[in-house]
């Protein structure tokens, strides 16, 4: 894969990823541009899309645009989990064999793996979940993270997409449509320890929305650890505040992780990468990872 390139006037785009998308639930697409002089970079943000179908996801991958896109949901299992099951080791071929088999399959795997290891250490992780604080990608409940990546990856890989992280280049196109896997999580701490969202209405208090607020200054102001800047409309800035659920955030903050890992070689993937298991856009590479 070539290196990152920072261009001004990119598209990044911040995709929230639910495995069943519906209208009262749908994938949540940030859509903006990177901009700013030569000493800031910012993120402004267009237009929020709501994709209420998979059908729909399907489209939105294939329409003729280039862009750079953080993308909520898993790319890759764990290499110890994968080689220990004896599944292909080739990342492409792995996703087209994972996303080719049931839910209850991979359910049985999956808690197999648990029930035979002690409590505190019954998950496989992969290298970039630990320093990220993400779920283990083999976590199929609360949240269901696996079943994201089993709706989601072989759609992508389909498309045609490039995976830096999994050193595919994707399909030749007038346009590149690049991926990363984003968590927002990760960024959403540095600006605010505590809950800022919740899918449960009664669960929707004041203080979750005054930890969205905290965490949407900070990612305006730049102290949420990133190199790019969120700029927002007054109008997008109140719904972001007022989505409990916290959905149109995380959109935006993927796509500023997508910007950050744009300015940086080879988009910040560590020098040790394993392809097979990839990383997560704005998590530093560190040594050991695990």
């Amino acid at each position: 894969m070539r290196p990152s390139v920072c261009r001004r006037g990119q598209v990044l785009l911040g995709v929230d990823f639910t495995s069943a998308p519906r209208p009262r639930k749908p994938i949540t697409v940030a859509v903006g541009r990177l901009g700013g002089g030569a000493r800031e970079a910012v993120y402004r943000l267009d237009a929020i899309r709501e994709l209420d179908s998979l059908l729909a996801f399907d489209g939105f991958l294939r329409e003729p645009a280039g862009w750079l896109g953080g993308f909520d949901l898993p790319f890759g299992q764990s290499r110890t989990l994968i080689e220990h099951e004896g599944w292909p080791a080739d990342w492409r071929r792995f996703v087209r064999f994972y996303c080719g088999e049931s839910r209850d399959s991979l359910r049985e795997v999956f808690r197999r793996w648990c029930d035979g290891r002690p409590a505190g250490d019954k998950f496989a992780w992969r290298q970039a979940d630990r320093p990220a604080g993400s779920s283990p990608a083999m976590r199929w409940t609360n949240p269901p993270v696996a079943w994201m990546m089993h709706a989601g990856i072989g759609r992508m890989l389909e498309a045609g997409l490039a995976f830096p992280a999994h050193r595919v280049a994707g399909r030749k196109a007038a346009h590149d449509r690049i991926a990363l896997e984003a968590y927002p999580g990760f960024t959403a701490r540095q600006a605010c320890r505590r809950s800022y969202k919740s899918d449960t209405p009664a669960l929707q208090t004041p203080d979750r929305r005054t930890n969205r607020r905290t965490i949407l200054a900070a990612l305006v102001g730049g102290t949420a650890g990133l190199d790019v800047r969120l700029e927002a409309s007054a109008a997008w800035t109140s719904r972001m505040i007022d989505d409990g659920a916290g959905d149109l955030l995380d959109a935006a903050i993927c796509g500023l992780q997508a910007g950050h890992a744009s300015l940086l070689h080879d988009y910040g993937l560590p020098t040790d990468l394993d392809p097979l298991e990839g990383w997560i856009a704005s998590v530093p590479a560190c040594r050991p990872c695990s």
